[in-house]
């Protein structure tokens, strides 16, 4: 349930210069502080995956939290202040299915668990996978060495994995990096173009989808990727 402003705005001067205003969580921030943080956070998220970073402003993120927006000034002095920890902690969700891929493993039942996972993830998160495409969109300024940085490092780990599969010919070889952004492209398809899920599927839209796209684009990766004879 959205929280209301009570009419008892905290003193703009009280907000500190570390970038989120208000008490700092390194200061000892209370669980009201916390929990207030959270009710903007999760406010933006709606706002930001609808309308874009450009396209959106603190009077609606104030407005979709229940608070007035000088209220919501004390918490977080600017937009970005609020987009950052949205962002980041985001690109930490998206990086997990990959870490998961477990070298050690078989592969074509890592690669089979990494498409679910993807799945799963848009299924589950559909504002932030429309948060983090819209930030793509836009060139990343936000988070572009996250990109160049966390991101390619992980990539190419995997990549390095998955070309040590080929070589053992566990693998069909191809270019693992287009292989993993073949697998982002078409599991992230179901939660960034929902609407056009919809429309295409009409009647058959339902829960169930996920499943069916599983089974269908495991059967796609898997039987372009297992060796022949």
């Amino acid at each position: 349930m959205k929280e209301r402003g009570n009419g008892t705005e905290p003193d703009r001067a009280l907000v500190t210069a570390e970038g989120a205003g208000g008490a700092s969580p390194d200061r000892g921030e209370t669980r009201i502080q916390r929990e207030k943080r959270e009710i903007i956070l999760e406010a933006a998220l709606d706002v930001f995956s609808a309308n874009g970073f450009r396209g959106s402003t603190i009077d609606q993120i104030a407005e979709a939290a229940g608070m007035s927006k000088p209220n919501l000034l004390y918490y977080f002095n600017r937009k970005e202040d609020i987009h950052k920890p949205l962002i980041e902690r985001l690109l930490h969700t998206w990086l997990a299915p990959l870490e998961e891929m477990d070298g050690s493993g078989d592969p074509i039942p890592e690669i089979r668990s990494y498409i679910r996972r993807k799945l799963e993830m848009a299924r589950d998160y559909p504002r932030e996978s429309r948060l983090f495409a819209n930030e793509i969109l836009q060139g990343a300024p936000r988070i572009i060495d996250l990109l160049e940085g966390e991101l390619k490092e992980l990539v190419d780990r995997k990549a390095k994995v998955l070309e040590r599969w080929m070589d053992e010919g566990k693998l069909v070889r191809v270019d693992p990096r287009h292989l993993i952004f073949s697998i982002w492209a078409t599991t992230q398809h179901y939660a960034d173009f929902d609407v056009q899920v919809k429309a295409v599927l009409g009647k058959q839209y339902s829960d169930g989808r996920f499943e069916d796209a599983a089974r269908y684009l495991e059967q796609l990766f898997v039987h372009g990727l297992k060796p022949k004879g």
